[in-house]
């Protein structure tokens, strides 16, 4: 007698290979090798105990997000050097200007993994943007 298999196991396990599909030629990735941004530097700031301002600009940056992720790896590092583990991120305001873009950031840090949902642990972040190519503080 051959055992019976769900629906939904069937239904999962299609769901699996078709994610497993090799990505189409001209997508994403020619865009992402394309991509080589120049980092223009960070600024930080101390606001209060544990709350941190950081400014960072770029050029050739695809979307705020690149330079939102700048400012994140820039705060990971400064966590670390602090003698912290532990970041939240609070705010970030991008603007672009001149094909300048520059993000104004600010996160609180501590040694304890902070309350809320936008919490960074700093040593997993500053080996992922050293990966990736992007400089910390």
């Amino acid at each position: 007698m051959k055992p019976v298999v769900p629906l939904w196991v069937g239904v999962a396990a299609l769901a699996v290979l078709t994610g497993c599909t090799a990505p189409e030629a001209g997508g994403d990735q020619t865009e992402q090798g394309a991509f080589s941004p120049t980092y223009l530097g960070i600024e930080t700031r101390l606001l209060d105990g544990d709350l941190v301002n950081f400014i960072v600009s770029m050029e050739g940056a695809r979307s705020t997000d690149d330079v939102s992720q700048y400012a994140r790896c820039a705060a990971a590092q400064y966590t670390l050097i602090r003698g912290y583990g532990f970041a939240r991120h609070v705010r970030t305001k991008v603007a672009q200007e001149g094909g300048v873009w520059r993000a104004d950031a600010v996160y609180t840090i501590s040694a304890a993994l902070p309350p809320g949902v936008r919490q960074i642990d700093a040593e997993v972040v500053v080996a992922h943007c050293k990966n990736e190519g992007i400089p910390t503080v």
